[in-house]
């Protein structure tokens, strides 16, 4: 299985993901979670009368794997000890095209001549209502189904070699043949032959993957026509051209000044570049959905998969997108993808693909939509845009009429018969079924949980402050109507603000643990309880029963290596820590001023990075190495908040 993308590459719509050994595992066009094509793209030597070589399993090869400095262009040089073959794999996808552009440099480091043959076997995902066939080109390989085809070629080279049909019994041998020049199988191979190279002669090969959704063309022809059109860009000018822009936006981003003059400093920095590389290959570039990563389960052996949008994630990295100054990024999220997701009854379901299209779903999470409220008035604390808050006023309002529904039908609320009340049966008569119960953040639990409705308490409250930036503003000052409008909706706020807290404290709370607990249903000790405190502000900082709390926290979810899990009998993955409950506790102690205490937690994080500076889901306790999804888009996002608030001392 491929769970691990160790290294991840590309542009505005084409995104592709790779071993450590610059293996290619997947690649995505047009957006970040779909779709992907590939099955396996295996490359291979083969070296005089050897068998084949994999280029990235061989135990005679010796790799060394990194990014071209700040830039999302990874270079991997595999050294095969045995023939003392150096060859050097550049990938990159250019930000002009939606090509990638692998370009292969062959060294012989040995004293004889080396005879070189470069094999690349691939196979696509196929089903049986796109099943995929192969049709060989002069310099490559077409692989084609009816909605899509995906084109291997060199821009320099043409094949020597080709097989469509049962290439899987004989690619071992380094040695392909085939009569056919197009066959039925999902799986075909080429062969380029670089020829002979002499001690210390070096060749280079230059391969591009295009991908055709053959919408606007799709008749073989113009499918041939256009990948004429790729052989003729200069790719080495393109190369350039990437790693300048790469480097621009890094710089263009950069909004904390940090040291490097230590190892330790060194590591902060590349977590930071990382992530400011990480987001926009996460982001759809025209709605602004933010996948939570790179797929890594798509058969869903160990989860429910991880490449799709979940409102709830996407507003913390939205307050994080903020931070690098990334702002028109976090706004296209809330104006265009959660305007164009939120139901008709004004809730948010549990994902989506980052298109706006729903996603499969498995329950139902009132926080999703509590969540955007409170992110829209953290991203206006941003930028002080009153327009924005005009913009997503009636977006809000709507989300708004959900959660109040959602609290009167938990807590058995009757409503007094008032124009609010009216407005909402008005808007809502086609919708009187019942609001089911809502699982909690980790959509494990159904029930009524803490962490629910401490965003739910967040979001009147951000709704409060919104409606007073409103208010300001001249059309709303000079419109009784909507004057009395707010009015009424704020006393309708402020008496389910209560309602909230008082349950809370009355139920949520357990006198024999001396902690709050994370459900009426159980009394469970969960990370997501500090959400009461940070960011969601229900509980002060230095109250008694949130200090209590931070102590039961301490004594059941802190592991040995110094990092939290996320709540007591955690399973998943076999219960590690994660980096987002890590951070989340230093979150509380830099709300509390224990700088100490916050700098413990966030150095866990940095000490969990991969040598790229990804960030993961899981860290392993005994090598404090990623243990699950590398590269998650909310693990980064806490890293940036917390770092900013260390630095900042707020």
């Amino acid at each position: 299985m491929k769970y691990f993308n160790d290294a991840i590459i590309g542009n505005k719509q084409m995104v592709a993901s790779f071993t450590k050994k610059g293996e290619l595992l997947r690649l995505f066009y047009s957006a970040p979670d779909y779709k992907q094509f590939v099955d396996y793209v295996y490359t291979g030597v083969k070296i005089n009368d050897s068998n084949l070589i994999k280029l990235h399993d061989d135990i005679n090869n010796l790799y060394n794997q990194e990014f071209v400095k700040d830039t999302n262009i990874l270079k991997t040089d595999i050294l095969n000890t045995y023939f003392k073959l150096k060859i050097t794999q550049v990938d990159f996808i250019p930000i002009r095209h939606n090509i990638l552009v692998k370009k292969y440099t062959f060294k012989n480091e040995n004293t004889i001549d080396l005879d070189v043959n470069f094999l690349l076997h691939s196979k696509l995902l196929t089903d049986e209502n796109n099943s995929i066939s192969g049709k060989v080109i002069h310099n490559g390989i077409i692989q084609y189904a009816h909605d899509y085809c995906l084109t291997i070629a060199s821009k320099n080279k043409n094949i020597s070699s080709h097989q469509i049909n049962d290439t899987i019994n004989n690619i071992n041998t380094g040695t392909i043949q085939d009569k056919d020049y197009i066959g039925m199988s999902a799986d075909s191979s080429i062969c380029f032959n670089m020829g002979t190279i002499k001690p210390n002669e070096q060749k280079e090969l230059e391969i591009f993957i295009k991908i055709n959704d053959n919408k606007d063309k799709y008749k073989m022809d113009e499918i041939e026509n256009e990948i004429e059109k790729v052989k003729k860009i200069d790719f080495i000018k393109e190369l350039e051209n990437t790693k300048k822009y790469w480097r621009k936006y890094v710089k263009d981003h950069t909004k904390i000044e940090l040291k490097e003059e230590t190892p330790y400093e060194e590591k902060i920095k590349k977590i930071y570049n990382r992530t400011i590389l990480l987001y926009p290959l996460l982001t759809n570039d025209v709605t602004g959905g933010i996948s939570a990563s790179i797929e890594i389960d798509e058969e869903k052996t160990k989860c429910g998969r991880y490449a799709y949008c979940w409102p709830r994630d996407a507003v913390f990295v939205t307050k994080a997108l903020d931070l690098l100054g990334m702002e028109k990024e976090s706004e296209k999220f809330y104006k265009v993808f959660c305007k164009n997701t939120q139901s008709k009854n004004g809730m948010w379901e549990q994902r989506f693909y980052t298109d706006g299209r729903l996603a499969p779903c498995w329950g139902y999470q009132i926080d999703e939509t509590a969540s955007v409220i409170f992110g829209v008035y953290e991203h206006y604390l941003r930028t002080k845009e009153n327009k924005f808050l005009q913009d997503s006023l009636k977006m809000c309002e709507k989300a708004m009429h959900f959660l109040e529904r959602y609290i009167n039908e938990l807590f058995d609320i009757k409503e007094e018969k008032d124009l609010v009340k009216k407005e909402i049966e008005e808007t809502y008569k086609d919708r009187i079924v019942k609001i089911p119960v809502s699982y909690d953040l980790w959509e494990m639990h159904e029930g009524t949980h803490l962490y629910s409705l401490a965003s739910i308490y967040a979001a009147y409250t951000s709704m409060l402050k919104i409606y007073d930036e409103i208010e300001l503003a001249k059309d709303a000052s000079n419109n009784r109507l909507k004057q009395e409008s707010i009015s009424k909706q704020k006393e309708v706020i402020n008496k389910q603000l209560e309602i909230i807290k008082k349950f809370v404290l009355e139920n949520l709370y357990d006198e024999n643990r001396k902690s709050f607990v994370r459900s009426a249903q159980d009394n469970k000790i969960d990370i997501s309880i500090l959400g009461a405190v940070v960011p969601f502000n229900m509980f002060k900082k230095d109250e008694k029963k949130i200090q209590n709390t931070i102590e039961t926290i301490n004594m059941h979810l802190r592991t040995f290596s110094g990092g939290y899990m996320r709540f007591e009998d955690d399973h998943y993955m076999d219960g590690k820590p994660w980096v987002i409950a890590t951070l989340w506790m230093a979150l509380y102690y830099i709300e509390n001023k224990d700088y100490k205490k916050a700098k413990e937690c966030f150095d866990f994080a940095v000490n969990s990075s991969s040598n790229y500076g990804y960030l993961p889901e899981q860290v392993d306790n005994s090598t404090m190495k990623p243990a699950w999804v590398i590269g998650l888009g909310w693990s980064h996002a806490m890293f940036i908040i917390v770092l900013d608030k260390l630095i900042n001392r707020k």
